[in-house]
């Protein structure tokens, strides 16, 4: 089998290079790739407590991969902030035929015969992951203004509580088991983690 050269994990690799929070002033600077990593890492932890503590089915290997994957566009697109994407209804939906451009070509660099895998993660709709994809990108908005108010940067005290509120309106027990359970412990120093 002949394969051509694909350029898709270098891109993704790139995503380090791509800041988050753009308007704000940060303490900790914080990039795509690890924002990824972070929200892949809370909706295993979402998953997790709504199958072993709430008795729920839920993929969530598959949820995992679509949380690891849910801002790959942004090798493309840059950060967009929130404020900015969400500013009017056009602005969004500019925004979101942009994101689907920047899918497309992403999925075009990859191989042929592994683009149905991929594609999924790129390009549909998985509403049925979203949800938890969706939550655990907050619970991380949230994990982030929580560092940088203990880093004594009060730039971060709207966002924290806005997205405070944002999650326990999502009306999720895994959330809110979170917040209640794990998210104090985000607070503490390291030897007061000790």
């Amino acid at each position: 089998m002949e394969s051509l050269e694909s350029h898709f994990l270098a891109y993704m690799y790139r995503l380090q290079y791509i800041n988050r929070w753009s308007l704000m002033r940060n303490n900790h600077r914080e990039n795509v790739a690890e924002h990824s990593y972070h929200v892949a890492l809370l909706a295993h932890a979402l998953c997790t407590i709504a199958v072993d503590v709430f008795h729920k089915e839920v993929p969530t290997e598959s949820v995992v991969c679509a949380a690891l994957f849910h801002d790959a566009t942004e090798v493309m697109t840059g950060d967009i902030p929130t404020p900015v994407k969400h500013h009017n209804q056009e602005i969004l939906r500019n925004f979101r035929e942009i994101e689907g451009i920047a899918a497309k070509r992403l999925l075009d660099m990859i191989p042929p015969e592994l683009q149905p895998s991929y594609r999924p993660l790129l390009i549909a709709d998985q509403s049925d992951l979203l949800v938890w994809v969706k939550a655990a990108d907050r619970l991380d908005a949230y994990l982030k203004c929580t560092h940088e108010m203990l880093t004594g940067n009060r730039e971060f005290a709207v966002a924290q509580r806005e997205y405070g509120e944002i999650l326990r309106n999502m009306h999720m027990p895994e959330v809110d088991y979170f917040l209640d359970t794990f998210a104090p412990a985000f607070e503490k120093t390291l030897d007061e983690l000790e």
